[in-house]
């Protein structure tokens, strides 16, 4: 949702859904993992009165994510991604896994694109999502880094079968087949939906023979 008019949110949310989307995914920026701030608890809960019935993904880029479960629960949030790079608890992310699972939701753990593999691949078998950063985190508009693919097929080979692996940043019609070579079956897009002319079309592209192509 990074890549839509804020000043009609809802609207965006609704239209990329009925376009195809399969759900909506959120960038939680906390102003110092990432430089950036945007979608406070607030504005996910203003997303889950206008769209009930969609899977809500939040992505939090923060650097303490045990502090956001809360509210991000109450908001309606489905999913939490957190990062491995992020402080938590006895330094394992895991123990924030625990806190994201005990609170009714599912885990996901993301990696930056200049994080080293071996850092992720401890915690492979923990979460039920795996997020490769094809950008670097905190703002939408940026190309596409094509050396993440080997990354990505690292730890697409190293992960139970089960655990999904997303790709998120500058994912457009051009290399979503890459993405999906490379292991990815959720895909995440922003500027290439919300500005295309026509954001079904925009969105068939992306996902081809990928199983999910998210906003």
């Amino acid at each position: 949702m990074l890549g839509a008019d804020f000043s009609r949110l809802g609207a965006e949310a609704l239209d990329v859904m009925q376009a195809g989307c399969d759900l909506l995914h959120l960038d939680v920026m906390d102003g110092h993992f990432v430089p950036n701030l945007t979608m406070g608890p607030d504005l996910v809960a203003g997303l889950r009165r206008a769209c009930p019935d969609v899977c809500l993904d939040a992505h939090l880029m923060v650097q303490h994510p045990q502090e956001f479960i809360e509210p991000f629960v109450h908001a309606g949030a489905d999913h939490l991604t957190i990062h491995v790079e992020a402080e938590h608890p006895q330094a394992d992310p895991r123990a924030t896994a625990e806190l994201i699972r005990k609170a009714g939701l599912t885990a996901g753990l993301a990696i930056n694109p200049g994080t080293d593999l071996e850092k992720i691949l401890p915690y492979v078998a923990d979460f039920e999502l795996l997020l490769v950063m094809s950008v670097q985190p905190g703002f939408a508009g940026q190309s596409f880094r094509p050396e993440v693919l080997a990354k990505t097929e690292a730890l697409s080979a190293a992960a139970p079968s089960g655990v999904r692996i997303q790709m998120d940043g500058g994912v457009a019609p051009v290399n979503a087949e890459a993405c999906r070579k490379a292991g990815c079956d959720v895909l995440v897009a922003a500027s290439a939906i919300f500005k295309a002319e026509d954001r079904r079309s925009a969105i068939e592209s992306i996902r081809g023979p990928v199983s999910q192509a998210d906003s």
